[in-house]
């Protein structure tokens, strides 16, 4: 599955344990809202899980906030279920003898890591309240 797929899955998960606050939610029941297979929303919840973000319990009390939405951003959530920690990546076998190959790593790495640098700071500064906060919005409308 895709890191933005994942990430989206996972701001998702955590927008619904905040609705049922202090009571826990199921992997089943997360996955009608998401539209995804039960067993996707297991281990995306086991990447936020590690990440401390929620804690689970098996059976009908779920998966539950491990901490207020307020402490939680973007970027934490990225982070949790994103293992390569980069958002691009840069093709491995360029033909060194090319004098565009052997120089597009190089070139790319750099312009790749201003727009990952600029895309963390965006995250860092948006937390989970205030996603949710947008959500209840939107849905007011």
């Amino acid at each position: 599955m895709y890191v933005a797929s994942r990430f989206a899955i996972a701001v998702h998960i955590l927008s619904l344990l905040d609705a049922v606050e202090g009571t826990g939610r199921t992997s089943e029941s997360m996955a009608g809202s998401i539209g995804v297979h039960p067993v996707i929303v297991r281990n995306v919840t086991g990447m936020l899980r590690r990440a401390g973000l929620v804690r689970t319990q098996q059976g009908v009390a779920g998966a539950r906030l491990a901490r207020p939405l307020a402490q939680i951003t973007l970027l934490d959530v990225y982070r949790a279920v994103d293992s390569a920690k980069t958002l691009f990546s840069v093709h491995a076998h360029p033909n060194w003898h090319c004098p565009i190959g052997s120089q597009i790593q190089g070139t790319l790495t750099k312009h790749f890591g201003a727009a990952q640098r600029v895309m963390e700071a965006c995250l860092a500064g948006t937390t989970m309240q205030q996603v949710v906060r947008d959500l209840r919005a939107a849905s007011a409308r």
